[in-house]
């Protein structure tokens, strides 16, 4: 399906809070991707938040209007991608569920949550994306982040483009699927159980002896960094999209940082 007279699909970026905020590589790591897998991309500047902050806190209001501002922001795409499972989780599994009952609105939001995508899954199960023109000699093992195996399946896609990323070792690290601990309010609200959450899971990254860790969460990703940092571990840390599309010439995250 396309909006143009190009026979490429519209694709409109929803860059997350957390990519715009502190790690804008990774939407313009997804720009790269998309544009090579032959996407048209834009980004709506009316874009804000998914909402999930306010909807995971039982604030159903503001998750509404929240939501009804990004339905109408990406209004006319062929497609929306979002280089997160957690925001295109909530944006394709729980914005219909906000409008239950409402005609109009309900409908609105079941066709866009039909558009919506997560990155990795949009290149290979709907580009029919099998490989990337990338390199890195490092040894890497994968998070399986909750909302993007969970709510949308992905797991084998990132681990197949990953497959073909010139000098790149996979490493599986024990229980990859198991939470992170940070579950966006969750660690806030209860801070020493997320602390040993992310206590064993970094445990698990260190034993598996890969020297780089990724996964498609930006938030996942920011919770086991300052974690693996705070216990002086070598361990760099990258969102998936960044390897891919073979920018890293930016530092890691948390690298540096205080």
């Amino acid at each position: 399906m396309t909006s143009n007279d190009t026979g490429q699909p519209r694709v409109g970026l929803f860059v997350t809070c957390l990519a715009d905020l502190f790690r804008p590589s990774v939407g313009f790591a997804a720009v790269k991707l998309l544009e090579r897998a032959g996407c048209i991309v834009e980004v709506p500047r009316a874009q804000t938040c998914c909402g999930q902050p306010a909807y995971n806190s039982g604030d159903r209001n503001d998750a509404r209007d929240i939501a009804r501002q990004t339905i109408q922001a990406f209004d006319g795409f062929d497609y929306i991608v979002a280089p997160s499972g957690s925001c295109a989780g909530m944006l394709k599994k729980h914005y219909p569920g906000l409008f239950a009952g409402n005609a109009l609105w309900e409908s609105r939001a079941k066709e866009f949550a039909g558009r919506v995508h997560e990155l990795v899954s949009f290149l290979t199960d709907v580009m029919g994306v099998i490989a990337v023109d990338a390199g890195l000699e490092a040894t890497a093992t994968y998070h399986d982040s909750c909302s993007g195996l969970r709510e949308l399946g992905i797991r084998d896609q990132p681990r197949a483009l990953l497959s073909t990323v010139e000098g790149l070792v996979l490493k599986e690290m024990k229980d990859p699927d198991v939470c992170c601990g940070f579950g966006g309010t969750f660690c806030v609200k209860y801070p020493d159980i997320s602390n040993e959450i992310v206590s064993q899971k970094t445990a698990n990254i260190e034993a598996s002896g890969a020297d780089l860790l990724l996964a498609g969460d930006l938030g996942c990703l920011m919770n086991m960094a300052g974690k693996l940092k705070r216990e002086g571990s070598k361990v760099k840390v990258r969102h998936v999209a960044e390897v891919l599309a073979g920018m890293t010439d930016e530092p890691a995250i948390a690298e540096g940082s205080d």
